[in-house]
């Protein structure tokens, strides 16, 4: 009985050893994907004008967006979330001359929500993040550019 008990504690240690060091894994596949997330300083609904005003202002548009509290609300969760796409069509004839699959990337979806702690957060992976799988020069420095124009543009945002 000792046996067994000795065998089921070394598995459940080795089960949590396994499971930490995977969580690990995944904390550190997650800083590698290019994920920024900042803190508001305004309210959800502020956040959502603020930044539409300024992605206005800083010579992009809102080129569509998915209110995703509104979609879940069906389900019973109450969530204050939107995702807002945004993008330049000069911009976009650049990305789109150089490399037609770009679609695929563009424009780029930033993430508004009301997290648990009732903070709200803006969300986005950078651009450059995921043009750069497309191997071409002219798209690598075109999203080195919409990197800082976000970063610009969230930044104005941040607590």
């Amino acid at each position: 009985m000792k046996k067994l008990n000795l065998n089921l504690a070394a598995s459940l240690f080795a089960a949590i050893l396994f499971a930490a060091s995977f969580a690990h894994s995944n904390q550190i596949l997650a800083q590698g994907t290019g994920l920024v997330t900042i803190q508001s300083k305004y309210s959800y609904d502020q956040t959502v004008t603020e930044l539409k005003q300024a992605v206005a202002k800083g010579g992009m548009m809102v080129m569509s967006e998915i209110n995703q509290g509104k979609m879940l609300a069906m389900t019973g969760i109450k969530l204050n979330a939107v995702s807002i796409f945004v993008g330049s069509p000069t911009v976009g004839n650049k990305l789109f001359t150089a490399d037609r699959a770009v679609g695929f990337v563009v424009p780029i979806r930033v993430n508004v929500y009301e997290n648990t702690d009732g903070k709200t957060y803006i969300s986005y992976v950078k651009p450059s993040s995921q043009l750069n799988s497309f191997n071409n020069k002219q798209v690598d420095m075109i999203a080195t550019m919409l990197d800082q124009k976000l970063e610009m543009l969230t930044g104005m945002l941040a607590k």
